[in-house]
C-alpha cells in the first residue's frame, strides 16, 4: 500500500472508509423547496413537505456511531495524517462536540462502537487490557457525564475468546452495554468458527445482540481480489477504498451473514441476535438469489429454510445509506420490526439522514418503529424524555 500524503489524505478522505466507513451517496433532505425562480414544484412536493413537517417530533436512536480514543486512533491509523483526519471530523471527541451534533441532527442517543477494527486483534494480555481500558472510558467518561445520550457496544479482546466472553457479560451486567460490536475477520477467522462459540453463546445467555461490522480483508485476499500491477489505472487509496467502504467491506459481512446460517450458528445458537447495518450491506439487492441457490443444497442440513433465518435472527440498520429506495426494497423481504435507524457519524452527516427519514413516504406506526421504538425494544432501553 502506498504511503499516504496529507493533501492527499483529507482529499480523498470522504471516500475513504477508514475505521467505520464514509457513504459517498447521495444524500438530499427531503424538506427542502427548489426555489428556482420558474421551475415548477417536483411532484408529490406537497405531500414530501407535510411527511416532513408531521414528523419534526420523530426521536432517534443511533445505532450505529462510531467513537475512538487518542490510544486507539495510534493503534489502528496508518500514518500521522491518518490520526490528524480522524481528529479532524471528530472522531476521538465524547464530550460537546458530538452532543451539539446530536441536537442539531435530533438525534436522541448515541449507541457507540470503537472503530475498526478496534482491538479485536490484539492478542494475549495486551489486548484484554486494553478492550477492559476503552469500554470503562465510555462508562466514567461521556456514559456518565451525559446520561441517557450514550449507549455502548463492548470492545471485545476477539483473540482470546473466553476472555471476550467475560468481558461481553461483565460489560453488560456491570457497566450496562448494550452487546457487542465486532469487525470483520479475527485472524483469518469468522464467528462460524468454534473457537468464538463461548462468545456466541455467552451472548446468547445475556439475550444481547452482536454487531457485525465491515472489516478489511485477510492480507491474502487483498493480494488477490484488490491488487493490481498495473500502476498506470490505480490512483492512490483506490485498492484500499475498493477493499473497503468502496465495495468490499459489504460484500464481506454479507459472506459473514451467509457462513453463519449455512454453517449451522443458528442451529447451535437458535436465539442469537446478529444486527448488520448499511441498509443490509447488499442483502436487499442478493436477496432473493441468495434464498433460491442456497435454498436447496441446505435443506437437509439446516433445520430451517435459509430465508428463516434473516427473518428470526437478524436485524437490520440504515446506517450511512439514506437511500429511499434500498430502504423500500429492505422491507420487501426484512419485516419492518427488524430494521433499525443508524447514521454512521461521524462518518456521516446526523441532519442529512434524519431529514431524509423524515421525509420518507411510511406510515407513521413504522416509521416510529426504525426511527426508535425497535431498538428500545432489542436493546431494553428507553429514549431519554425531552
Amino acid at each position: 500500500m502506498k504511503p499516504l500524503g496529507r493533501r492527499s489524505f483529507l482529499t480523498a478522505a470522504t471516500a475513504l472508509g477508514i475505521g467505520a466507513g464514509i457513504s459517498t451517496h447521495a444524500i438530499a433532505s427531503a424538506a427542502s423547496d427548489d426555489k428556482t425562480p420558474g421551475r415548477a414544484p417536483a411532484p408529490n412536493a406537497n405531500k414530501t413537505a407535510e411527511i416532513y413537517r408531521r414528523d419534526r417530533d420523530l426521536p432517534f436512536i443511533g445505532a450505529e456511531e462510531t467513537f475512538s480514543t487518542p490510544a486507539l486512533l495510534k493503534l489502528n491509523s496508518i500514518n500521522e495524517d491518518h490520526i490528524a483526519f480522524l481528529e479532524e471530523i471528530g472522531l476521538a471527541d465524547l464530550g460537546e462536540r458530538r452532543i451539539d451534533d446530536m441536537d442539531a441532527g435530533g438525534l436522541d442517543v448515541q449507541i457507540l462502537s470503537a472503530h475498526t477494527p478496534s482491538v479485536q486483534n490484539v492478542p494475549g494480555r495486551k489486548g484484554i487490557d486494553f478492550a477492559y481500558r476503552l469500554n470503562r472510558q465510555l462508562v466514567e467518561g461521556p456514559i456518565a457525564k451525559y446520561p441517557g445520550r450514550f449507549k455502548a457496544f463492548a470492545t471485545l479482546p476477539l483473540q482470546s475468546p473466553k476472555a471476550a466472553a467475560d468481558e461481553l457479560e461483565r460489560s453488560v451486567r456491570e457497566d450496562g452495554f448494550l452487546g457487542a460490536l465486532t469487525n470483520g475477520h479475527i485472524a483469518k477467522k469468522y464467528l462460524d468458527h468454534p473457537d468464538f462459540e463461548p462468545v456466541l453463546e455467552r451472548a446468547v445467555a445475556l439475550d444481547v445482540p452482536i454487531y457485525l461490522h465491515p472489516g478489511y480483508p485477510a492480507d491474502d485476499v487483498f493480494d488477490i481480489y484488490y491488487k493490481t500491477t498495473r500502476s498506470k489505472y490505480t490512483e492512490e487509496f483506490q485498492d484500499y477504498i475498493f477493499s473497503g467502504s468502496g465495495y468490499g467491506w459489504h460484500q464481506e459481512v454479507l459472506i459473514q451473514c451467509v457462513r453463519m446460517i449455512t454453517y449451522g450458528v443458528f442451529d447451535r445458537f437458535p436465539k442469537l441476535k446478529i444486527i448488520i447495518g448499511h441498509m443490509g450491506e447488499g442483502l436487499p439487492f442478493y436477496y432473493k438469489r441468495i434464498m433460491e441457490d442456497m435454498g436447496e443444497p441446505t435443506k437437509n442440513s439446516l433445520k430451517k429454510p435459509i430465508e428463516q433465518y434473516f427473518q428470526d435472527n437478524f436485524w437490520i440498520t440504515t446506517s450511512a445509506f439514506p437511500q429511499t429506495e434500498l430502504l423500500d426494497l429492505l422491507l420487501k423481504f426484512i419485516s419492518v420490526d427488524r430494521v433499525m435507524f443508524a447514521t454512521d457519524y461521524p462518518f456521516a452527516d446526523i441532519k442529512q439522514q434524519t431529514d431524509w427519514f423524515r421525509g420518507v413516504d411510511l406510515p407513521r406506526a413504522d416509521k416510529e418503529k426504525i426511527a426508535f421504538r425497535n431498538a428500545e425494544k432489542l436493546f431494553k432501553m428507553k429514549v431519554p424524555v425531552k
